[in-house]
């Protein structure tokens, strides 16, 4: 009898112990996705003054500034991470061709204020991809945690669910960077 209560206790804090790691799992990917969260904020708050910035030098360069706006109104409405993920490439991609804007008009890219913003967007985009990084690792724990034996019973019947990755998609993103170091011929 004795050995059985001993056998019951040493299940139960078992599966409190494994309980609780997938807590503290669910619990660092919500504050992972939290801190993502705030970086975009960071980000889709500076862009309308990049904007504004541009507008004053390349006011005709409509399309593009609209495209920038409309893919930053759609990445702050998207709610899950794939989602999320999808508008912020499109956001990238937008931004690229605003910035490849300022390579076409070189009284811009002399101004103080739109080389802050540019120098700001950047430091914010290396927060971002190390905060995306810091998620993706948590996912990757949680997913493995939520799918290993004898967790996985445990997770099921708990109602825990995997979690969705914030990952790159767009093509550019992947492709590898060509370099040359060959001397243009004359």
């Amino acid at each position: 009898m004795l050995w059985l209560l001993g056998i019951l206790i040493v299940l139960g804090i078992l599966l409190v112990g494994l309980y609780n790691s997938l807590v503290r799992l669910k619990v660092q990917c919500d504050n992972a996705w939290a801190d993502i969260d705030v970086q975009l904020k960071r980000r889709y708050d500076l862009i309308p003054n990049l904007v504004e910035t541009v507008k004053g030098y390349a006011g005709h360069e409509k399309g593009t500034l609209e495209a920038v706006i409309t893919a930053r109104n759609r990445a702050m409405t998207a709610t899950s991470p794939a989602d999320k993920a999808q508008a912020e490439n499109m956001l990238t991609g937008a931004l690229k061709s605003l910035f490849a804007l300022a390579e076409a008009y070189p009284q811009l890219r002399a101004i103080e204020s739109f080389t802050s913003l540019q120098n700001s967007l950047s430091q914010i985009e290396d927060t971002v991809q190390n905060a995306r990084r810091y998620y993706n690792a948590v996912v990757r724990d949680l997913n493995t945690k939520i799918q290993q034996f004898p967790t996985n019973i445990l997770a099921g019947m708990m109602g825990f669910k995997p979690r969705e990755f914030f990952e790159v998609t767009a093509p550019a993103e992947r492709e590898v960077p060509k370099v040359s170091f060959n001397a243009p011929t004359a």
